[in-house]
């Protein structure tokens, strides 16, 4: 009778044993998975100071939410730097530049063509002011294609002339973000579709 209560306590013992390992396994599961949602949660915070330190908190999104109007507005920003030229040699050097930021070698290629056909001359001759109108920007996010259109207004000292500008090409995203591309996205295999004079005003000197 004794030895039977032993082995029924011994057989209590190793239940309870088990049942407690078992338990603990599961809280320190179940601890661990919320302390990992907790971390999780708070990387999608920040917290700003205002000029008082007063607190405010920014939450994080995920980059695909606006990811199409970044690859938009990326366009755009190339676009505008490789269109707007003025007859001042540096400051062309310097629009050249900061484009080829946003582009792969086929920006330099056209670049380049434009530069051996004496186009950058011509400017400087004719004091000419280049600006470019964005019309629309036609983007597909998943093939990561664009299509441009937009409108170049050429201003010399006796003519205006309007050319109508269709581009495409391709995005690629970087893995970072830098002061030179903000947007993290290098286009590739741009080209010209179309780039054909719309207007021709002769200018009245008085």
């Amino acid at each position: 009778m004794i030895i039977k209560n032993i082995e029924s306590k011994i057989k209590l013992a190793s239940f309870i044993s088990l049942f407690s390992f078992i338990t603990s396994i599961l809280i320190s599961a179940l601890v661990s998975y919320y302390a990992f949602k907790q971390i999780s949660l708070s990387r999608q915070s920040v917290y700003i100071l205002d000029h008082n330190n007063t607190p405010y908190q920014a939450n994080q999104t995920d980059i695909t939410v606006n990811r199409a109007l970044e690859y938009k507005s990326h366009v755009n920003l190339f676009h505008s730097l490789f269109f707007t030229l003025a007859p001042d040699e540096k400051y062309i050097e310097y629009q050249m530049q900061k484009a080829m930021y946003l582009i792969d070698e086929s920006g330099a290629l056209q670049y380049n063509n434009l530069r051996e056909k004496g186009f950058f001359n011509s400017i400087l001759s004719s004091s000419a002011v280049l600006t470019v109108q964005t019309d629309s920007i036609h983007v597909d996010a998943q093939q990561k294609y664009f299509r441009y259109y937009g409108k170049q207004t050429i201003d010399r000292r006796s003519t205006t002339v309007i050319r109508s500008i269709i581009t495409e090409g391709f995005l690629h995203d970087l893995n970072i973000r830098t002061e030179n591309n903000g947007h993290g996205v290098l286009i590739t295999r741009w080209k010209t579709l179309e780039n054909k004079d719309l207007s021709h005003v002769q200018k009245t000197n008085i």
